[in-house]
């Protein structure tokens, strides 16, 4: 065997032992470098779903939620606040819910899964302000059946969330996913077989 034969093989091993060594710190950078992309517990519990027991919602009266740093409202409707919906099905500008801002399940009158009661993003969808609960007929204009005004900048919204013709705010207000997990308590956040 030559001097040549062996430093040849010689070269050889150092350079595999040293890429596999080299590989295996890459490999032991990559790994937390890589876990450090998944979000945090916080993040995780910031995004997630949000139960909520409807017996606490009196008829009439609406809570808010917190989803996602988002204000989630639920509304308890009354029969006469149904009706209400129905009457100003010719002011607002997307009566049907043609819009996708609410999921299949909630493309309805009255927007929502159980007729009862509402449950929608209370965030305006001209420029994010919150709208404020008005439930009072007139006391925003003289055709106002009741539901929410934006001071921001005017958007008004019946109650079920659809928007009011002529108004700054281009489309309803958004109905988050959800599931009822039982007769008195909903699953803000997740879409699945709602009772």
């Amino acid at each position: 065997m030559t001097t040549d034969n062996v430093n040849t093989s010689r070269r050889r091993f150092l350079i595999g032992a040293t890429s596999a060594v080299g590989g295996a710190g890459a490999v032991g950078i990559a790994v937390p470098f890589v876990a450090s992309w998944q979000p945090s517990a916080k993040a995780k519990a910031a995004g997630a779903p949000v139960k909520y027991n409807l017996s606490k919602v009196e008829p009439g009266a609406m809570v808010t939620v917190e989803w996602r740093g988002q204000p989630v409202y639920i509304l308890r409707r009354t029969p006469e606040v149904l009706e209400s919906i129905v009457a100003s099905e010719e002011l607002v500008s997307d009566p049907s819910s043609e819009r996708p801002q609410q999921p299949e399940y909630a493309k309805n009158e009255y927007r929502s899964i159980k007729d009862e009661y509402l449950i929608l993003v209370g965030v305006c969808t001209h420029l994010g302000c919150a709208p404020k609960f008005r439930p009072e007929p007139n006391t925003v204009t003289p055709d106002w059946k009741g539901g929410f005004f934006c001071p921001c900048h005017g958007s008004k919204f019946d109650l079920a969330g659809r928007v009011y013709k002529g108004v700054p705010a281009p489309a309803n207000l958004v109905v988050p996913p959800h599931q009822y997990l039982s007769d008195t308590v909903v699953l803000i956040g997740e879409d699945g077989e709602s009772a």
